[in-house]
């Protein structure tokens, strides 16, 4: 039986009233240190984000949930915080913030490849 590595992961959450707390899951974020893995998975049904927020700007609800990929991958283009250390990028994606794009409170587990537990997860949570 493979290694089991410790993992943690949040659900990102589109929350276009945040005084009404509804929101939708559009993706997820994953941090394995043992990895050095840190992923995010999203997908935006515009349709059914339409039908929930009629004015929702996607395009800048795009560009946010771009910024999560940018700093993942720990270059340049993810700024400042995009060249922090990995598990210092993975706690300040999943802060607790009151804007539009939210995460959920981080969840542990136990994995033996990150790639294929954060699939999973994806589709489970967000498809």
């Amino acid at each position: 039986m493979p290694d089991k590595h410790l993992f943690e992961y949040a659900v990102i959450r589109v929350v276009p009233r945040v005084e009404r707390e509804e929101f939708i899951n559009v993706g997820v974020i994953l941090y394995c240190s043992a990895q050095g893995f840190l992923e995010v998975r999203y997908e935006l049904n515009e349709a059914r984000l339409r039908a929930f927020a009629p004015t929702l700007d996607t395009d800048e609800l795009h560009e946010r949930l771009r910024a999560f990929e940018r700093i993942c991958a720990g270059r340049r283009e993810g700024g400042p915080i995009g060249q922090l250390a990995v598990a210092s990028r993975f706690r300040w994606l999943t802060a607790t913030r009151s804007t539009i794009v939210q995460t959920s409170a981080v969840h542990p587990g136990l994995c033996a490849d990150a790639g294929e537990t954060l699939a999973r997860l994806f589709e489970q949570l967000v498809q």
